[in-house]
């Protein structure tokens, strides 16, 4: 055995360098691991939608709010809308149920980067204090439960997620599904034909 190994000191030595630079080249990879992790959890975003009921003495506000309280952008990909857990592409069974003369504000969801700590109102509906009785406003306000949201949205290294107001715990995803629309979009014109102006004859 000594004489083998003194006669093969060489393949002994290429042995042990070979070893070596394996080691060095797991422990690369094991920092490079650790580094990539490190990156991911530094720009995590985290998306909470809830929905919100306001009263003041001279206004009612129904809407829905997005809020980032990671701590990296959302670049959100796309929204989806449930009423009754079936989706839907507007707010007409909602609308149906508001007062004459009622506002709305709306704000386009799809594409946009929200900044840790941003926030988006999607959807908000006013109307005045009085414009409703007791009995109307307790049935908007059952029809406002059956109404949900799902956020997709990704990191700026594409991790994404999926956040919805129903369930406080997002679920992660492999990717977004491609956005065809924004529900939110359909309140620019929801109502529109009864608070035109009519037309001279």
């Amino acid at each position: 055995m000594w004489r083998w190994l003194t006669n093969n000191h060489q393949t002994l030595t290429g042995v042990g360098a070979m070893l070596v630079g394996v080691a060095a080249l797991f422990v690369a990879w094991d920092q490079g691991r650790v580094m990539r992790a490190q990156q991911h959890g530094a720009v995590v975003p985290v998306l909470q939608i809830d929905g919100f009921i306001q009263s003041t003495p001279e206004f009612r506000n129904l809407g829905l709010r997005i809020v980032n309280n990671g701590v990296g952008p959302a670049m959100i990909r796309s929204v989806s809308l449930y009423r009754d857990g079936e989706a839907v592409d507007g707010f007409q069974a909602l609308t149906d149920l508001m007062p004459d003369g009622y506002d709305r504000s709306w704000s386009s969801v799809n594409g946009r980067a929200l900044a840790p700590g941003g926030e988006v109102e999607p959807g908000v509906f006013t109307w005045p204090h009085g414009a409703m009785s007791a009995a109307e406003l307790g049935t908007l306000l059952g029809e406002w439960q059956v109404w949900s949201v799902e956020v997709c949205y990704c990191s700026v290294f594409d991790r994404c997620w999926i956040s919805s107001s129903e369930n406080q715990m997002r679920e992660a995803v492999p990717a977004c599904p491609t956005a065809t629309l924004d529900p939110f979009e359909s309140l620019a014109t929801a109502g529109w034909a009864q608070t035109m102006p009519e037309a001279d004859e």
